[in-house]
């Protein structure tokens, strides 16, 4: 009896077009190979076979991995453009800033508490003081 496994996860299935590829990498395929004709039929009488070839490869090579290659489900290209907008156009730098609100509220309390004491003395010691001048002054005389 034929035994067809059947995947769990149907998020991961992509429609197959033709050949057994996806319309994505047909497209990929299709351009890369039109490039790399192109390039090697332009290319073989000046430089060579050899090095049109090799050139033709180099060239073709970024069509096939964006074909082909994927990672967690994206494709290359939206990994690429991750990649250059971290690198490139946001700040690199993200400083972490916090409000300490006890710090703010140790802060009020030592003003109202120390230097409010220093205050209050200043203004009882001008009471007093005149007072005693007062006294004084009236002994003295």
């Amino acid at each position: 009896m034929a035994y067809v496994q059947v995947p769990k996860d149907l998020t991961k299935v992509k429609t197959k077009v033709m050949f057994n590829l996806t319309k994505r990498q047909l497209i990929c395929f299709g351009s890369g190979g039109l490039v790399g004709v192109l390039l090697y039929l332009l290319t073989k009488d000046s430089l060579g076979t050899t090095m049109a070839a090799t050139v033709m490869i180099m060239v073709v090579l970024p069509f096939f991995m964006f074909a082909i290659y994927e990672k967690d489900g994206r494709p290359l290209e939206k990994i690429i453009s991750d990649i250059i907008r971290c690198k490139f156009q946001v700040p690199g730098v993200r400083p972490y800033k916090t409000e300490n609100y006890y710090a703010q509220i140790q802060q009020e309390i030592y003003e109202q508490e120390v230097l409010g004491l220093g205050k209050e003395n200043e203004i009882e010691g001008k009471k007093t003081g005149s007072g005693r001048d007062r006294k004084n002054q009236s002994k003295g005389r």
